[in-house]
């Protein structure tokens, strides 16, 4: 589908890539990974053709449409929600236009024997083929489906974009790219920014989507169920590999162990060579051996190894004094913004040594309820934090709070004691500063850099009580790797904010989710939880389903002994539950699109209701009781 050839890129006296050649094929679903600044995005943006190489040919047919997301993109203001995603349909209703056009120049036209009215039919046959290929009649249900699986409420679809955070705006782009239906999709980091529901929607979406795809990502758990083949990008060569990345990593462990022992052994001939050409040099009657081994020496391709190899380097937190049992202890814990309630009525125990995680979508309150624990922001209700607690945070703006005039180096110096002072280069290559990066000062680094050296810093730091919010972001697969090591062998206790169902497996054995304005405690694993999901999910459908059939069934007769009364009771009473949990689930849906309608405006911040707080209080106690209504009925 795709022909890359020959294709190098240069940087000044930089090779980045250096005569790559591969093909992507009409089903590859292609994972492209490699070291940040291997040259992954570079790739994206000349498959896609926004990029020109050095030398090389990227040969594509002429009919292909190739959809790229980028890891920062523009949207336009001017536009709501809606607006902007319907542009993914520009094309078809471009070429709707184009058909409508020539049909009316066809019934204009009687010549028909001349050769431009043949011309005008070829070109009417071939639009309306390239529609028909296009399946794209009911355009509003898949904007909405879309939009509701990225995380979206239908009380943002009148939303306009400028409203929307950065990842949201994400989301947006991806939306549009996905509504576009190309024949090769290339992704750029798609996962930053979506939280775990959304991010197993796009799963699903990409799993069962035909064509082409190259996606770049630092999420071990995505590429993995996304993916059916690895490329590897090291020192401006590829290495191409027909599986996915669990299964990559295998294999690229076997590779580069060949490849160091062909490294060592063409080493020592280099070595051996040298030394015999040196003793000789001099002497007459080597003269013909020494010149034959200088020829044999400048003839040698010699074999190259990651410099950096930081697979083996662990990480260990210096010791810190012992908290008391308890860290942190909440007790009918509420947050709200005037009358925006974000969660309320939250008891929860941490105990010492415990790794937790705060999972939801975002907006649920995760990074809000742990400003709580903090002491940032005020809160109704009970939160204790416990006897000697020392706390680390890494919050997503972490990276504000760095001296900018120090340079990597430095930062690190400053904050590194005791036995891991001996390994500063080798943790400055395992965050990507190795060699002349160290010597960057902080104001030159950029946000994800930052973010990278904020993450160090704090892993030199003696606490014994750790707050991480999203931090994965801007990491790589070995660098998260080593990451999770060292969290996995720290002996206090972990509050993790993370979408990153990877990291967070064999991390964490508690979760914590946040939705709906309250927050539940789970006592397992990541993964188990993501299963318990389901599990509660087809639980309330069969418990609906249930209801919904059992006037058709009929009662069970209870071995002969109820009467004919009995049974025409029991029916009636099956019934008038059943019309109730009707009513409720109405009015549910209806309370549901009223509470949204108030946030929607509330968050708009141009509402000048006095009432709209009571208001939104009084229809959110209303859909409790509903709430609670509807379960008793369903119980009944």
């Amino acid at each position: 589908m795709i022909s890359i050839q020959g294709l190098s890129v240069e940087f000044g006296s930089v090779t980045l890539l250096d005569n790559i050649n591969f093909v992507v094929n009409k089903r590859d679903r292609i994972a492209l990974v490699g070291k940040n600044g291997a040259g992954k995005s570079t790739m994206l943006k000349i498959i896609a053709g926004l990029q020109s190489p050095t030398r090389g040919v990227v040969a594509r047919p002429t009919d292909i449409t190739i959809g790229y997301l980028p890891q920062q993109m523009n949207l336009t203001d001017t536009r709501t929600l809606l607006g902007e995603v319907q542009q993914a349909f520009e094309h078809v209703h471009e070429l709707d236009a184009a058909i409508d056009e020539l049909n009316t120049e066809l019934a204009r036209r009687t010549d028909y024997d001349n050769a431009d009215y043949q011309d005008l039919i070829d070109r009417l046959t071939s639009k309306t083929e390239a529609r028909a290929m296009m399946q794209s009649e009911n355009y509003d249900a898949e904007i909405e489906k879309t939009l509701l699986g990225l995380g979206f409420q239908r009380s943002d679809f009148e939303r306009h974009t400028s409203e929307f955070s950065g990842g949201w705006r994400m989301r947006i782009e991806i939306a549009k790219l996905l509504l576009r239906k190309p024949d090769v999709l290339l992704l750029d980091e798609p996962t930053n920014h979506l939280d775990i529901e959304s991010i197993q929607w796009l799963e699903n979406f990409l799993k069962n989507r035909n064509g082409a795809l190259v996606l770049v990502s630092h999420d071990r758990a995505f590429l993995d169920n996304v993916t059916n083949r690895t490329i590897e990008i090291e020192l401006g060569h590829i290495y191409d590999y027909q599986v996915n990345y669990s299964h990559f990593v295998e294999l690229r462990r076997e590779r580069l162990e060949q490849q160091r022992r062909a490294y060592d052994n063409q080493q020592k001939l280099i070595h051996d060579t040298e030394a015999f050409i040196e003793k000789f040099r001099y002497k007459a009657t080597k003269a013909v051996q020494v010149q034959s081994r200088i020829k044999q020496l400048d003839k040698i391709e010699r074999i190259e190894v990651d410099e950096v190899d930081n697979s083996r380097l662990r990480l260990r937190f210096p010791p810190a004094e012992r908290s008391g049992d308890y860290p942190v202890i909440a007790e009918d814990l509420s947050k709200s913004y005037g009358d925006l309630n974000v969660f309320s009525n939250v008891t929860f125990t941490i105990k010492r040594g415990e790794k937790v995680a705060f999972v939801g979508k975002n907006g649920a309150g995760k990074s809000t309820l742990v400003k709580c624990i903090m002491g940032e922001i005020p809160y109704d209700g009970s939160l204790t934090v416990g006897h000697n607690v020392k706390i680390g945070y890494f919050a997503q703006n972490q990276a504000q709070m760095l001296d900018e005039d120090m340079t990597v180096f430095e930062t690190i110096d400053h904050a590194a004691v005791g036995e891991i002072r001996t390994r500063i280069n080798d943790m400055l290559g395992a965050f990507m500063f190795g060699g002349k990066a160290s010597e960057k000062k902080v104001k030159v680094l950029s946000g994800g850099e930052k973010s990278r050296l904020a993450m160090m810093k704090l892993l030199l730091e003696p606490v014994n009580f750790l707050i991480l919010d999203e931090p994965t972001n801007h990491l790589d697969m070995r660098t998260k790797d080593i990451l999770k090591q060292a969290l996995v062998e720290f002996t206090g206790t972990i509050i993790v904010v993370s979408h990153d169902r990877d990291f967070l497996d064999g991390l964490v054995e508690k979760v914590y989710e946040f939705g709906n304005r309250r927050v539940r405690e789970h006592l397992c694993g990541i993964y188990e939880f993501l299963e318990k999901k389901k599990l509660d999910n087809l639980r309330l459908l069969e418990i609906d389903q249930s209801q919904k059939v059992k006037p058709s069934v009929g009662p069970e007769p209870s071995a002969g002994r109820q009467s004919y009364l009995e049974q025409k009771e029991r029916e009636r009473k099956i019934k008038q539950a059943e019309k109730q949990v009707k009513k409720l689930e109405a009015r549910i849906t209806e309370l549901e699109k009223l509470i949204a309608d108030i946030e929607a405006e509330l968050s708009s911040g141009v509402t000048s209701d006095p009432g709209i707080y009571q208001r939104h209080a009084e229809l959110n106690a209303e859909l409790e009781a509903a709430m609670e209504e509807w379960e008793a009925a369903q119980t009944s």
